[in-house]
């Protein structure tokens, strides 16, 4: 399947459902009243929304201080792809089952929604499923939306697309042809999401079976078309060959879409249809009712209040090609770079050592007030399967957490580059317990605010997705910040 330039493949498309539904949506967000609760596999599900907390701890007494305070929304950071697939399963009937315990006790109803990434990769449906049994009901469907369309991922004739800029054009690539679908742990090879959850169900959900919502449905149609044909699925539901429901691909070219669709959602659950949801982070602020917001400046993030005069601390764990291009421009810009050997940090013998070069390089550095990368080198290491490439990413990702503890400066911000990488540093290096996201910096990158918890309270920690950005995108967040 060929790349296709987006203006026209846009241009075959019926146009755009007319009417704005965002007024609607928040009234019915409103007076429906349920929580919306996102199980997120990384920090980077948080792009698209503002003033919404994080957990990475759930406990019961957690969960329930939360489902009962007045937020229409709140994330709980799984990190599960960076497990093993079992591991994943059982951690998503875990908190499926202490949410559906947490909600009884103080009688909230929920929606939940287990996000993953915009590019396909993660544990589907091994934890969709163990989710859905955890919260203890049938679904008439899963539904299955990764458009995120700030990022460029668009769904359009039921293939998954990733925009990219070549020549001053916009080109989709289907989802299936790019760097994501070759990932060690979680490469696939169809474009055609129909296709893609047959070859992920390993043919337990045949492509012929999976109902679409297409985008002639959508801005032909409109919710209340979007709403009859998931009311559809209601009758279904029963034949699905599937562990707990059926599966609807959801198509959306622009965040129009996206607002149409949820709105007919909105209007099929109120007529009582039950759905769980797969989806990237376009979703979650729709669902929620929540507005856009402007993006961040820097007197957002470093008001005159904050006196360092530290250096900023980037940390680049992923290894993608997009991230390396992102970080030869930030070098380029004169940022104080320390590398991290990879084949050390493998090495037992050359471990401890190559921990300790790091965080004397880097405390000095930050000392002197110089934006500081410490990246690991980026040759891509991986193992024989999904497992031992798994496993391999983790032995990094704890070495470079090991160095952020060990630092004893404090930081004017930090920003770290990659799902995994950032997940960690939050959790084990930084001790998060509970942020509260501020907004983005760019399209797509969010800000969470420290809580008094941490090593470094109320200090920036800018989580930066692997896949997202232009060339300049990195290095243009940097200099804002200096």
């Amino acid at each position: 399947m060929p790349q296709i330039l987006r203006s026209q493949l846009l241009n075959t498309l019926p146009a755009e459902w007319p009417r704005d539904v965002f007024p609607e949506i928040q009234h019915r967000v409103q007076t429906d009243g349920r929580k919306v609760v996102v199980l997120d596999d990384d920090p980077t599900g948080t792009q698209t929304v503002h003033n919404v907390p994080v957990l990475t701890e759930w406990t019961l007494e957690i969960l329930k201080a939360e489902l009962s305070n007045d937020l229409a929304c709140f994330y709980v950071l799984t990190n599960s792809r960076a497990l093993p697939l079992r591991e994943a399963e059982v951690l998503n009937t875990l908190i499926g089952e202490r949410l559906m315990q947490a909600a009884r006790e103080v009688h909230c109803e929920l929606v939940v929604v287990s996000r993953s990434d915009s590019t396909l990769r993660g544990h589907y449906p091994g934890e969709v499923d163990a989710l859905a049994a955890a919260l203890g009901g049938r679904f008439d469907a899963t539904l299955i939306i990764p458009s995120f369309i700030p990022g460029g991922r668009h769904t359009i004739n039921d293939v998954h697309y990733v925009a990219g800029v070549r020549d001053s054009d916009i080109w989709l690539t289907p989802a299936g042809e790019t760097e994501f679908a070759k990932d060690k742990a979680f490469g696939y090879v169809n474009s055609n999401l129909r296709e893609w959850v047959e070859e992920k169900t390993h043919g337990q959900v045949r492509a012929g079976d999976v109902v679409t919502i297409t985008l002639k449905d959508i801005r032909e149609g409109g919710p209340d078309w979007v709403c009859e044909r998931l009311l559809a699925l209601r009758n279904r539901a029963g034949s699905s060959s599937h562990n707990h429901s059926h599966v609807c691909i959801i198509n959306a070219a622009s965040d129009q879409d996206l607002a149409v669709a949820v709105l007919g959602i909105l209007q099929a659950e109120s007529a009582g249809a039950k759905f769980l949801f797969r989806t990237a982070a376009s979703f979650v602020p729709l669902r929620a009712g929540i507005a856009p917001k402007p993006l961040l400046q820097r007197e957002d993030l470093l008001p005159a209040t904050h006196h360092s005069t530290a250096g900023g601390l980037i940390v680049v764990g992923s290894y993608v090609p997009k991230t390396s291009g992102q970080l030869a421009a930030l070098l380029n810009l004169g940022v104080r770079g320390i590398e991290v050997q990879v084949s050390q940090l493998l090495d037992d013998a050359g471990r401890e050592g190559e921990i300790r070069r790091a965080i004397v390089q880097t405390n000095a550095s930050l000392e002197l007030g110089e934006d500081t990368v410490l990246y690991t080198s980026r040759e891509l290491v991986a193992g024989s399967d999904a497992a031992s490439s798994l496993a391999v990413g983790q032995r990094i990702s704890n070495s470079l957490v090991s160095m952020v503890r060990g630092l004893s400066a404090v930081p004017r911000y930090v920003l770290a580059k990659g799902g995994i990488t950032s997940s960690d540093v939050a959790t084990q290096a930084l001790g998060v317990r509970r942020a509260l996201v501020l907004g983005q910096v760019l399209a797509g990158v969010p800000v969470w605010q420290l809580g008094p918890e941490t090593k470094y309270p109320n200090v920036p920690y800018i989580v930066f997705p692997g896949n997202v950005g232009g060339e300049q995108a990195l290095a243009e967040v940097v200099a804002m910040l200096r």
